[in-house]
């Protein structure tokens, strides 16, 4: 069952759009979604969410249609993001109670046990609590209204690496039993790496590609090649770099070929994003 379906999703601003954006998300599996700054990670997790009005295209979460079961399917969703900007002087216990009556599944004894779980103390204020704990606590107020797909976006900005490396364990064991899904927006592609299962690439306002990892970064190779394999190469790269030794570019693996005799590796999800930034553009 998909946890999540986009279909062709077009909203035009004056200085961007998203064109066309499709992917899909299965049940039970953590989606990483990377893009640069500015490329329509948070103008489509907007969109998810119902908070911007769409040009065109389909939202389906769990099989249903998001405009025609929107408050049905609110119950299900919940969301994380690396920060709250709202009752900041209110204490955690305070916030709670305000949030809760939305929620019809509210299960205040699963709501305790997160606090528990994330060491969450309820007579907190929100400006009091640091932005790892933040997200744990947006987590634990969608985890207790049984929320079904959670959206994360840039969860994990600004955090040192231990508390980032906690909230991916988290995240891991979140979808083990197969019931809960995440989408996660983040620049910090070495997250992805230890924790998504699959990953979807916008670039532009468009999705340049969207699949498991493992089969994503196999579609791509990374080449090291001396100035005369360059001209031979050129047409075919989707960018590289010049340096004393020649160059260094990304390329599709279909698109290499075997004659021309460079070294050739596996790229990281932070190549892939480093070198269709730069597209067709070289430098020394």
């Amino acid at each position: 069952m998909l946890a999540l379906e986009i279909k062709n999703l077009n909203k035009k601003y004056e200085h961007f759009q998203l064109k066309d954006v499709s992917f899909q998300l299965e049940k039970g599996y953590i989606m990483g979604f990377i893009g640069a700054n500015g490329a329509g990670k948070t103008t489509t997790i907007k969109s998810i969410l119902n908070l911007i009005r769409l040009d065109s295209g389909e939202i389906r979460i769990m099989g249903k249609d998001l405009i025609d079961h929107e408050l049905e399917l609110k119950q299900e969703i919940g969301s994380a993001f690396g920060d709250i900007a709202f009752y900041t002087r209110s204490k955690i216990k305070t916030l709670t109670k305000v949030i809760k009556p939305f929620y019809r599944n509210w299960d205040e004894e699963a709501y305790r046990s997160y606090l528990k779980k994330f060491n969450l103390n309820e007579n907190k204020r929100i400006s009091e609590l640091s932005t790892g704990m933040k997200v744990k606590y947006r987590l634990a107020l969608a985890l207790s209204h049984g929320a079904k797909l959670l959206i994360l976006d840039e969860p994990t900005s600004g955090l040192d690496p231990v508390a980032r490396d906690q909230l991916l364990d988290i995240f891991q064991e979140l979808v083990q039993d197969g019931e809960i899904s995440i989408l996660f927006s983040t620049h910090i592609t070495s997250d992805l790496e230890k924790c998504a299962d699959y990953i979807t690439y916008i670039d532009n306002g468009r999705i340049i590609n969207s699949a498991e990892k493992e089969a994503f970064i196999d579609t791509y190779r990374l080449v090291n090649g001396n100035a005369d394999q360059l001209n031979d190469m050129e047409g075919k790269l989707i960018a590289y770099k010049k340096n004393s030794f020649g160059f260094t570019g990304l390329i599709h693996a279909r698109d290499l070929d075997p004659s021309w005799d460079v070294r050739s590796a596996l790229p990281s999800l932070e190549d892939i994003m480093i070198y269709f930034s730069k597209k067709e553009s070289a430098y020394v």
